[in-house]
């Protein structure tokens, strides 16, 4: 209580204090005085009115001045990556321009290409347009099967007269119709079921029968005349098998040196002599062998290289069959597989092949 006292005498004496007494002659000074104080704070206060206005105008503009300058730094920003993204796309414009000029260069020089193309493909189709009108015209493919048929027909006349020269008949015997029963059958290929061709004792050739097989040896009882009949007989052939390959222009593959009962037969594959167990056997032929020359006839000489020289023979016979489209007869029918190869090119069919 004594402390609250105090507190109020203390506030009472400073307001008594701050109480100022004016005396009565100096009240018109006073009054004077705080007219003049109160309009000299009353100007104050306008002034302070317009200077805070000036201040919250100033306060404004700076900041608006401050939000036009952070938007200026955002679009440079912007204007910044919008340069980055410039430049990224120019790069990528300038890659893809130099790619469309090589793809230019390269469309360029493939139109020239084309167009080059087009010029040969419009002189090879006028050439061909040529040769299609050459075919079709008088000397065309019409001409060359006429031609053809000409030349064979020429080659059946020759051939023809061959088969005069050393004619290949059936000894007494067998039948007309036997012999034209056994050569049809024979040259039908691929049937294993049909006829067996003649034997060759059977067949002659200018009337000499080719009956000494070369594969037995000759003895003291060996009948000489039948072995000099069979080397002119095999002599005969040879030379009728060498006329018909030029006539009919085949290089043999075996060549034959003509000298009628001593002709001899030459075979470039072998290089060691055959025996008479494997003469059936040809090796491939070597490019520096030298030719090999057998006999085709057995008077003198060993009858292993007559027998492969009658083997080379046929061999040539079934070459001359294989180009006339025909299959051989076998290898031991070399009068049969003449007498095939003349029927086939003396027949009609021939000059229509």
């Amino acid at each position: 209580m004594e402390s609250k006292r105090k507190v109020v005498e203390e506030k009472n004496r400073n307001h008594e204090e701050k109480v100022k007494i004016v005396k009565w002659e100096d009240f018109q000074h006073e009054l004077a005085r705080v007219s003049s104080l109160s309009s000299a704070v009353n100007e104050a206060n306008h002034k302070k009115s317009l200077i805070q206005e000036k201040l919250n105008s100033h306060l404004q503009l700076e900041a608006e001045s401050l939000s036009w300058s952070n938007q200026l730094d955002e679009m440079r920003e912007k204007l910044e990556a919008r340069k980055l993204v410039m430049g990224k796309m120019s790069m990528n414009l300038k890659v893809v321009q130099e790619k469309a000029k090589k793809q230019e260069d390269q469309l360029n020089s493939e139109i020239r290409s084309l167009l080059m193309a087009g010029t040969s493909l419009s002189v090879a189709s006028r050439s061909l347009q040529e040769e299609n009108n050459s075919l079709s015209g008088e000397r065309g493919y019409g001409h060359l099967k006429n031609v053809q048929k000409l030349l064979r027909a020429r080659q059946q006349l020759m051939v023809f007269q061959i088969s005069l020269l050393y004619p290949v008949k059936v000894v007494t015997g067998h039948t007309f119709e036997q012999e034209l029963e056994s050569l049809s059958n024979s040259s039908k290929s691929g049937n294993p079921s049909g006829p067996k061709p003649l034997d060759a004792g059977s067949l002659t050739i200018s009337g000499l029968h080719l009956t000494v097989l070369p594969f037995k040896k000759m003895s003291f009882f060996t009948d000489k005349k039948e072995v000099q009949s069979s080397a002119t007989a095999l002599g005969y052939v040879a030379h009728a098998v060498s006329l018909i390959a030029f006539y009919l222009e085949i290089p043999l593959r075996y060549p034959l040196r003509l000298g009628g009962s001593r002709t001899y037969i030459c075979d470039y594959a072998p290089s060691v002599e055959p025996t008479s167990s494997d003469f059936t056997s040809i090796s491939l032929p070597s490019s520096s062998s030298k030719p090999m020359e057998f006999p085709l006839f057995l008077e003198g000489q060993d009858t292993t290289r007559s027998a492969y020289a009658v083997f080379l023979l046929n061999k040539d016979l079934e070459q001359l069959l294989n180009f006339i489209g025909v299959e051989s007869l076998g290898p031991r029918h070399v009068l049969a597989n003449l007498k095939e190869l003349l029927n086939k090119i003396l027949s009609p069919e021939y000059v229509n092949l």
